[in-house]
């Protein structure tokens, strides 16, 4: 039997084993979780940097000979220089060289700015295909006309060629007129409200030419207040549609927004086509807006169907001169937000800095209200087409305005295939994007002298209208601009309606000439304007 003392002695020497052994356990267990994080974390940074290596190497493998950042901040590339684009940047781009590049996200850009370049991209339908921005199709809609290629995009196309002729044109010219003067009013009161304080008035000015562009395009169907609100929502939309955005859409983003925004407005235009197809069908209705006449083919190409189908002989005379399915409520109403998506802000750009220019230099302004009053002496007659037929002046300040400050800068495409480009010895590669730019080639000073000058008599006693090369402000090839004379014709007679009847003057500051990027490009002071009706002094107390 132990005695006491062993007995203690035994249990004095067990005690700190078994302390030993749970510290050690404790210790081992804790060496193995630092281990295990240190291993999690260490793979992590390891597949990291294989991910910045491999942009790195792509965006270098991509890049070739270009001109373009030696290396790119890695994934986002420029992205966060985007988020307020510079004019100033954009333009060190495009004179960097014929073609150069830039990586955002996932894309590979690649940017064609001078002539020769922006040419053969829009004439290279084989090759590429406009895609906007990746948004776009969200926005849109992926299904949207406008996202064809090849053989279904000619044939949609021209299905839609017969709501821009002269005759259409000449219908849409007074609901156009009815809008103009309901909202120089509203310019007018704004000003006498200021005290003739100058006001910005870049805002007012593309709620106006959404409004004309909704009464072209939806006349009557759509109310005031139903045409403001698609303003004031268009704004998120060409947010969302900026040229470097997120990728995807993730909520409170601007393509979140722009989404929620466009889904509205396209529900709004669905609703005016479902009002147009009940009121076309009656009898003596006569079309007044883009969509009324587009709905008129699509019963006319039933109406023919239907005879042919019970075994008339029905004459090649009477047969439509282009056989239109009858359109969904939605498919129109994605069509024709295309339409306003392609006037929009291109239109507000355009009118912004057309009253500038004018405002600032009184001489031209002169002569284009003389041209108006010799042509139409009544400034309260209604404007007609032959009208503007004659205004050379007025014609003359517009295409310099789109010359000199042109509202799309850049028209993105997506390669579809390798794009070989042989006079840069380069091959824009399948899935990347690529850019042509109408600035250099509006500013070429071989077309046009002294191109950093507003100068409309260049379109009258000089050469500028035979420069069809470098006119490259509606585009060119297949995908050119359905609406450029109908632009055109609308910003005359918003010039030409305006100059008859009031008068404005333009508080210049040193960012009147500055040009902020938004999609297009606008003053950016925002231009301040005072309006007063003519033979009155605006109050500026």
């Amino acid at each position: 039997m132990a005695s006491p003392v062993e007995a203690f002695n035994a249990s004095q020497t067990s005690y700190p084993d078994t302390v030993h052994a749970t510290i050690s356990s404790a210790q081992t267990g804790l060496i193995s979780k630092v281990w295990e994080s240190a291993s999690v974390f260490s793979i992590c940074m390891s597949l990291l940097a294989i991910a910045v290596v491999y942009d790195q190497f792509s965006y270098r493998r991509q890049k070739a000979n270009l001109p373009g950042d030696t290396w790119k901040l890695p994934f986002v590339g420029p992205f966060f220089d985007s988020v307020r684009p510079e004019f100033g940047k954009y333009y060190k781009k495009w004179i960097s060289g014929d073609l150069s590049c830039v990586s955002v996200f996932h894309k590979f850009v690649v940017i064609a700015s001078t002539r020769d370049m922006a040419r053969k991209v829009f004439n290279s339908p084989a090759y590429v295909k406009p895609c906007v921005v990746d948004v776009a199709h969200k926005l849109l809609r992926p299904e949207n006309w406008v996202f064809m290629d090849g053989k279904e995009h000619v044939e949609y196309r021209k299905g839609l060629n017969g709501l821009f002729t002269r005759q259409a044109m000449e219908t849409y010219l007074p609901g156009q007129q009815e809008v103009y003067n309901e909202y120089f009013e509203e310019f007018l009161q704004s000003s006498k409200e200021a005290k003739g304080a100058p006001l910005p008035f870049v805002y007012q000015l593309r709620e106006l030419m959404c409004a004309v562009s909704c009464r072209t395009f939806v006349g009557h169907y759509m109310s005031r207040e139903a045409v403001k609100k698609i303003a004031d929502d268009y704004y998120q939309i060409t947010a969302a549609m900026e040229l470097v955005n997120f990728p995807i859409i993730l909520p409170f983003t601007k393509p979140w927004y722009g989404k929620k925004a466009s889904d509205k407005v396209i529900e709004a235009f669905a609703n005016c086509a479902a009002k147009a197809k009940i009121r076309m069908r009656q009898k003596n209705a006569e079309p007044e807006c883009i969509l009324d006449r587009w709905i008129v083919q699509m019963l006319e190409s039933e109406r023919y169907r239907e005879r042919v189908a019970k075994g008339e002989e029905v004459s090649q005379e009477e047969k439509p001169a282009q056989l239109l399915k009858m359109f969904s409520d939605l498919e129109i109403s994605m069509t024709v937000f295309t339409f306003l998506f392609a006037s929009q802000d291109a239109t507000s750009s355009a009118c912004s800095w057309l009253l500038q220019l004018c405002a600032d230099r009184p001489e031209i302004l002169a002569k284009v209200r003389e041209e108006g009053t010799r042509i139409r002496p009544d400034p309260k007659a209604e404007v007609k087409l032959e009208d503007l037929d004659k205004m050379e002046w007025t014609r003359a300040c517009v295409k310099e305005t789109l010359r000199y400050r042109p509202p799309v800068i850049m028209v993105p495409y997506m390669v579809k295939k390798d794009f070989p480009i042989p006079e840069e010895n380069y091959v824009a590669p399948k899935g990347s994007m690529i850019i042509p730019s109408t600035w250099l080639s509006l500013h070429d000073p071989e077309a046009y002298p002294n191109p950093d000058s507003w100068d409309p008599d260049r379109w009258i006693s000089g050469n500028a209208e035979e420069q069809g090369k470098n006119w490259l402000v509606f585009g060119t090839g297949p995908h050119y601009c359905l609406g450029q004379n109908y632009a055109i014709l609308n910003l005359m007679l918003l010039l030409h309606k305006l100059s008859a009847e009031f008068d404005w003057q333009h508080t210049i500051t040193p960012k009147s000439e500055e040009i902020r990027v938004f999609a297009t490009i606008f003053p950016m002071d925002n231009l301040l304007l005072t309006f007063s009706r003519r033979g009155e002094v605006a109050d500026a107390s």
